[in-house]
């Protein structure tokens, strides 16, 4: 968009869309959290030997992280808190990133 068009029209097609995202993606992270809590019910296991396996300490980091932002984004849409820790959006981001690597390294 930045190629075709020009400074104003590009404020006000990328406000149209915000307008869109902020009514659907915080009930789509509620969802994603409360299908998060469920599959790990269903699959952290026995704690085995007093201690936790490999598998099970970083579902367990990418369940904190996964809460953290659920928990985010419950406060900001169901009760309208502004997000105190979350000034923009690298934060986040940033949480959504290390949650898809920790899936990918959970299985080795």
């Amino acid at each position: 968009m930045n190629q075709t068009l020009n400074q104003e029209e590009l404020a006000k097609a990328r406000e149209a869309i915000m307008v869109h995202v902020r009514k659907v993606v915080p009930y789509a992270l509620m969802v994603a959290v409360a299908s998060g809590l469920f599959l790990f019910s269903q699959v952290f296991g026995k704690i085995e030997n007093g201690s936790l396996s490999y598998f099970q300490t970083l579902l367990s980091i990418k369940a904190f992280f996964g809460l953290w932002l659920g928990f985010r984004g419950i406060n900001q849409k169901l009760f309208k808190i502004n997000p105190w820790v979350f000034k923009n959006h690298f934060f986040p981001f940033s949480l959504v990133v290390i949650i898809i690597l920790l899936s990918q390294f959970m299985y080795l």
